[in-house]
C-alpha cells in the first residue's frame, strides 16, 4: 500500500518554513535490506549494521544479514575490507575518518549491489553549552538545553544534535541546518518534550555536523514519527543506490560536553 505524508520541516526555534509531499511505500509484503553505516572523526574502528526489515505492522525486529561483502574506499585511493564480528554487524581495519574526506561503501548481497558514498563535513565547534528555564506543558517549571556555536560564513552546513539526561537517551531527531543562522553565533533551544530537565540534572550533549543526504534523512524521520521518536521506519530518502535498501550511511564529525543544569 501506499501512504501520502505531507513533509513539513520544524519552524520551531526559525526553522524556514516549507512543505513537500513524500510518497512512502509501507508494502507489507515486501521486506527490505537495512544499512546503517557510520564513519566519524574520532579513532576508528567503525560499523556498518546490515539487517532485513519485517513487515509494518510488526514490532521493528529485524534479523541481521550475515555474509556480505563490504567494502569502504576514500578518495585518498584507501580500500577497506571489513570483517563480519558478529551476525550482521561488519568492523572496518584500516579506515581512517578525516573531515572533507569522502567515502564510498561497496556491499554485495546475494547477487546484489548496494552503493552509498558521503563526505565528512569539516567541524564546526560546539563552544559551550547553556541551560534556561521555560514553563513545560504541564506549568512546570523546567530548563531547555542551548548548544552554542559559531555556524561557517558559507552556506550549506547541517547539524545533528543528541541528548542524554541523567543517563536516558532521548530517542527524539535533532537536526537543522543554517537556512536561519548563516554565518552567525546559533543558540537554539532544544528541549524534549519525553524527559524532564531539572536543576542539578546531568547532560550529556553530543553535536554532530553532517552531510546533506543525512540532514535530509533524519528530518524525515523526524516528521514520519510524529515528532521525531522512533527508529527507521518505511522509506525515508537516502544515500543508497543499486539494490533498494533502508538505512543510511553517514561520515561525521562528533564531539560532546557533559554538564550539571545549574
Amino acid at each position: 500500500m501506499k501512504k501520502i505524508l505531507a513533509i513539513i520541516p520544524a519552524v520551531l526555534f526559525g526553522l524556514a518554513s516549507c512543505e513537500k509531499e513524500i510518497d512512502i511505500d509501507l508494502n507489507d509484503s515486501d521486506p527490505q535490506i537495512v544499512i546503517e553505516g557510520a564513519i566519524t572523526d574520532q579513532p576508528g574502528p567503525y560499523f556498518v549494521a546490515i539487517s532485513r526489515s519485517v513487515i509494518f505492522s510488526i514490532p521493528n525486529n529485524y534479523p541481521p544479514v550475515s555474509g556480505a561483502s563490504v567494502t569502504i574506499t576514500d578518495n585518498g585511493g584507501n580500500t577497506d575490507v571489513l570483517t563480519e564480528v558478529q551476525a550482521g554487524l561488519y568492523q572496518t581495519n584500516t579506515t581512517v575518518g578525516v573531515p572533507g574526506k569522502t567515502y564510498n561503501l561497496n556491499i554485495s548481497i546475494d547477487q546484489i549491489d548496494y552503493y552509498a558514498t558521503s563526505t565528512m563535513p569539516q567541524k564546526v565547534d560546539l563552544d559551550s553549552l547553556q541551560f534556561e528555564p521555560w514553563l513545560g506543558p504541564n506549568s512546570e517549571s523546567n530548563y531547555v538545553a542551548l548548544p552554542v556555536f559559531t555556524d561557517p560564513a558559507t552556506l550549506g552546513n547541517n547539524y545533528r544534535f543528541l541528548m542524554t539526561i541523567n543517563g536516558v537517551k532521548d530517542k527524539r531527531y535533532y537536526v537543522y541546518n543554517d537556512i536561519i543562522g548563516n554565518g552567525l553565533i546559533n543558540s537554539r533551544p532544544i528541549f524534549s518534550p519525553d524527559i524532564d530537565l531539572n536543576l542539578d540534572d546531568t547532560v550529556e550533549f553530543e553535536m554532530r555536523c553532517i552531510d546533506v543526504a543525512t540532514y535530509v534523512y533524519f528530518n524525515t524521520l523526524s516528521q514520519l514519527s510524529g515528532g521525531g521518536m522512533g527508529v527507521t521506519p518505511a522509506n525515508p530518502p537516502n544515500n543508497i543506490t543499486g539494490g533498494r535498501a533502508l538505512g543510511i550511511f553517514s561520515a561525521y564529525t562528533t564531539q560532546t560536553l557533559t554538564q550539571r543544569v545549574q
